[in-house]
């Protein structure tokens, strides 16, 4: 997900062949200036990566680039996807892959036996191990403290985020029994991470850069593929070849049934042990929350209160960052969202977190920022993940409410 402008004319030079066939093309859509011409653009369930506010940049088919004008809208082509998202030579270096993100992590349960363990939730598709880390006092024993899950990669091109979760990690760990906070927090909390939800798409993105969705076949945009209200309002597409195609049914996908599986492996007692989350993508430099579905303040299962918790919650975190705040269907609808399920079907206070930068260069420069902001941007969201986990043990308390 991206609510950023991507700026014209640096660093990218637009082509005027249009593709062929189903090739990926990015089209510029222009005019967007009222509520309803974003709906119509947010009805086609496109991969935007561009957005100000009164245009956007997206990644579409051929069909769905006459599908744009079928609904009325002015686009323009700007050139193929795989124009758009080379980048220079070496500009993954400083991040992790798959091999040395396990590494770094069996290092920090070796190190930190005893507040540690690192398991996973399940093979992706491709046999890969999804990594969860687990950090408490305690961690081999389960204590019936508030637990708090942090998510990052579940779109391939998305590698800052692994490196936030990673950052985490090592925060937490180094900081048990030096920082004060970070010591009370991890004594009175479950911090779960999984830095690394979508192993195999991040693996196969250092060579095909763009790459957005798991891979199976057809591959599946996994933050469309949950399975509260999952393909309901024309905010994902029931085309394999787009890049938010949500599959053939909710959980379809491989990597979306091993979490659903794990969230559901916490409720302990009739209770869900989770209570809250954030989905770290890029970019974009914003903190939403559900629901993404609807435009309306709230929606069934949401009542008043809990959407001004929500609110005001996320605009506390945003204010931690510099980011942006607001519901996750401000700019445009999406369903089967990752945490309109936490919290349509399990009540979990679950957030996005849209990482640096606000904007991108032309090409791709959004997804993928050099490596020397990876310290600057990870340490960026230290106290919205404090915050966070120190509200773990009663969400609603930000507004004033017992639980």
């Amino acid at each position: 997900m991206v609510v950023a402008a991507v700026a014209a004319g640096v660093g990218w030079r637009a082509s005027s062949a249009q593709p062929t066939g189903e090739e990926l093309g990015v089209y510029q859509v222009t005019g967007l200036t009222d509520a309803a011409q974003r709906k119509r653009l947010s009805v086609l369930g496109l991969d935007i990566v561009g957005h100000t506010a009164d245009t956007a940049t997206v990644v579409a088919t051929q069909g769905e680039a006459e599908g744009l004008r079928r609904s009325g809208l002015t686009s323009r082509y700007q050139g193929t996807a795989r124009e758009f998202y080379r980048y220079p030579a070496g500009r993954a270096r400083g991040y992790h892959d798959y091999d040395s993100a396990l590494a770094q992590l069996r290092d920090q349960v070796s190190r930190h036996p005893a507040i540690a363990r690192l398991a996973d939730i399940g093979n992706s598709f491709e046999g890969r191990p999804i990594p969860l880390m687990k950090i408490s006092d305690n961690a081999g024993a389960d204590e019936g403290e508030p637990e708090v899950v942090l998510t990052c990669n579940i779109h391939a091109r998305e590698h800052l985020t692994a490196e936030m979760c990673l950052h985490v990690v090592d925060r937490y760990l180094a900081g048990y029994g030096t920082d004060p906070a970070i010591t009370d927090l991890v004594n009175g909390r479950v911090l779960w991470v999984l830095p690394m939800v979508n192993p195999d798409g991040s693996e196969y993105d250092k060579d095909q850069q763009g790459w957005r969705k798991n891979r199976e076949s057809p591959a599946v945009d996994l933050n469309r593929n949950f399975g509260h209200q999952w393909g309901c309002c024309q905010g994902s597409s029931a085309d394999p070849e787009s890049s938010t195609y949500r599959g053939e049914q909710a959980f379809s996908a491989t990597e979306t049934r091993r979490i659903r599986d794990f969230v559901h492996s916490r409720v302990i007692g009739g209770r869900q042990r989770i209570a809250a989350h954030i989905d770290f993508h890029t970019f974009g430099e914003m903190v939403g929350w559900p629901f993404g579905y609807t435009a309306a303040a709230t929606g069934p299962g949401m009542s008043a209160d809990e959407a001004r918790t929500f609110q005001e919650l996320g605009q506390k975190m945003a204010a931690t960052n510099g980011y942006s705040a607001g519901k996750d269907s401000e700019l445009y609808i999406t369903d089967g969202g990752f945490d309109d399920w936490m919290w349509g079907e399990q009540r979990i206070y679950s957030y996005t977190f849209e990482m640096y930068p606000a904007q991108g260069p032309a090409g791709n420069g959004g997804f993928y920022p050099p490596a020397e902001v990876i310290d600057r941007e990870t340490s960026r969201n230290d106290k919205a993940v404090d915050l966070l986990m120190s509200y773990a043990n009663c969400v609603p308390k930000v507004i004033g409410k017992a639980c």
